[in-house]
């Protein structure tokens, strides 16, 4: 059996992926709660955006056309309810919501939570100047940490 014959090309699978979502009538008009966070609003007038629950992200995407119709500037924290449909972007292979609408739904708890840790952080002075150490401008250590998962630690001399 000859493998290399009978594989499909990585543009081919995502294609193939994308136009099977595009055949979901569910998922091409769907509504979604959740919480907004790391929001763009790109100088082309595009909003990029995570939205988010307690367990799951999706990413985010509203074209310039749909923003000019928001009755309200989406910011990070920002409850919200948005209608669009779930697609391909292909040349990076990620699935995302293109928004075609959008409405306030409150003060995320995500980000109250957040909010109410930093100001508790903030009264003990743990953000005072004084606590802070300036980067020197030839470090002899540099150190990389990545996820608890991962539990990998780096040290580059």
């Amino acid at each position: 059996m000859n493998y290399a014959e009978m594989a499909i090309t990585v543009s081919d699978l995502n294609k193939y992926i994308k136009d099977k979502i595009a055949d979901d009538e569910y998922l091409n008009n769907i509504l979604v709660k959740g919480e907004i966070s790391n929001f763009k609003n790109h100088y082309t007038g595009h909003m990029y955006f995570t939205l988010k629950d307690e367990n799951s992200l999706i990413k985010c995407i509203m074209f310039k056309s749909y923003a000019l119709n928001l009755k309200f500037m989406p910011k990070d924290g920002m409850k919200v309810i948005l209608i669009g449909g779930v697609s391909v972007f292909e040349r990076d292979g990620v699935y995302q919501i293109y928004v075609k609408a959008m409405e306030e739904d409150g003060l995320g708890d995500l980000y109250a939570k957040f909010q109410n840790l930093k100001n508790k952080l903030e009264d003990q002075g743990l953000f005072d100047e004084e606590h802070k150490i300036k980067i020197p401008i030839m470090p002899k250590i540099i150190g990389v940490l990545t996820s608890r998962n991962r539990c990998s630690y780096k040290r580059y001399y």
